[in-house]
């Protein structure tokens, strides 16, 4: 039992210090198996890393390949590139020939450009000089708008045909129109004034042949009287009577007229009229104007001739002391209702009767004035008839053959 104690004893012993003999070894290899476990753990990593690696060099050895292919296509050999090199030396030999020849083809055209440059200059500046010419001849106080748009549109076709006007010149042009036309007005009132100075003369001529037919007239009368007082005086043996004092009165009235006629003469007297012509002015349309005729319904006759299809009507004929005061008050208080605003000297006026008879009266007084126009030849011819018109004509016929020669129609009461 001791023994079996002993042993009993001796193998717990042993077993002990087997198994803190064995429980280092165990400990080292569980240390050893921990090291193992992070060393496989960081191969396992590193594996992952390398077969990451791997394939991205795989990768790029197929991106390379994939170059030495693209590479390999766009190799050139050499006899190609010889052959192409040869080709595009010809074709640059070509090319420069294109090039000397566009060159050549540039300047000559630009030589012929030059020289039609020049040429439409000079068609330009011909065209351009006797339009203008030919403007200022046509060039009348009565067109300068329509003249300075011809001028306009003659500069307008000249740069249109690439002749150039600098706007100075343009200008120039108009500036000259300007006082061209300037001058032809000049001129124009020039020869008016020489004409209404011819027309005054023989309008004085003829005022003169009337008053000295008259006092040849009054003479006659005065002669006359004369004779026939003297008579009766010789038969009353120094009686008076009634008819010796109505023949010394007649005698008396014939030497005041005589006076009256041979004053006028010498003074501005004479008669300012309103007249109209509805058939050729139509209607408010007055002419004012003024005469020294002793009959001034003669005046008023001869502007009724034949260069109007119908007479005038009067609707007043005002004497007057100095008749040219009075014709110039009115003309000026009617002038913006003047027809003609070119020429201040026609004397044709768009107005109504009241308006002129308003402004007689503020510098004549009261006046005795026609309303409304007779117009009797035009009135007439709206109505007649085609037969009264052919009848009338026939009658003019007959006349002008038994007279023998051509006459002025008589004018029509």
């Amino acid at each position: 039992m001791e023994y079996f104690a002993i042993a009993l004893l001796g193998f717990v012993g042993g077993s002990i210090c087997v198994f803190f003999a064995l429980d280092k070894k165990r400990k080292y290899y569980e240390s050893l198996k921990q090291q193992l476990d992070v060393g496989i753990k960081d191969a396992e990593i590193r594996l992952a890393e390398l077969q990451n690696r791997e394939r991205q060099v795989q990768e790029k050895a197929d991106t390379v390949l994939k170059g030495e292919q693209n590479l390999a296509s766009r190799v050139v050999a050499y006899a190609e590139l010889q052959s192409e090199n040869g080709i595009l030396r010809s074709d640059l030999k070509n090319l420069a020939v294109n090039v000397k020849k566009l060159q050549l083809d540039g300047q000559q055209l630009q030589q012929s450009q030059d020289t039609i440059d020049q040429k439409v200059k000079e068609l330009g500046s011909r065209y351009l000089k006797e339009n203008v010419k030919w403007i200022g001849n046509s060039l009348n106080p009565n067109n300068f708008a329509n003249c300075k748009q011809r001028l306009l549109d003659v500069i307008e076709r000249c740069r249109g045909i690439g002749f150039e006007i600098a706007p100075e010149e343009e200008g120039a042009y108009l500036a000259d129109l300007r006082t061209e036309y300037e001058r032809v007005v000049r001129a124009a009132f020039e020869r008016e004034e020489q004409a209404r100075i011819k027309a005054q003369i023989r309008e004085e001529q003829q005022r003169e042949r009337e008053i000295q037919r008259e006092l040849d007239r009054v003479e006659r009368e005065r002669a006359v009287l004369e004779a026939a007082l003297a008579k009766a005086l010789a038969e009353a043996h120094d009686e008076h009577s009634a008819e010796i004092e109505g023949l010394r009165a007649r005698l008396a009235e014939a030497e005041d007229k005589k006076r009256a006629i041979s004053q006028a003469q010498l003074t501005r007297a004479g008669f300012v009229y309103v007249i109209s012509n509805i058939g050729s002015f139509g209607e408010g349309v007055f002419k004012i104007g003024m005469t020294r005729r002793l009959i001034p319904e003669e005046r008023v006759k001869e502007l009724g001739d034949s260069s109007v299809p119908f007479p005038f009507d009067i609707h007043m004929m005002m004497s007057c002391p100095d008749a040219p005061s009075l014709e110039n008050a009115i003309h000026r208080r009617l002038l913006t209702q003047q027809i003609n605003k070119t020429n201040p000297r026609k004397e044709f006026f768009r107005t109504d009767i009241e308006a002129i008879v308003e402004v007689v009266r503020e510098h004549h007084g009261e006046v005795e004035y026609v309303a409304d126009a007779e117009a009797l030849q035009y009135r007439q011819s709206l109505t007649m008839s085609d037969e009264d018109q052919e009848f009338i004509e026939h009658v003019f016929e007959e006349v002008e053959e038994e007279e023998g020669v051509g006459v002025d129609a008589p004018e029509m009461p």
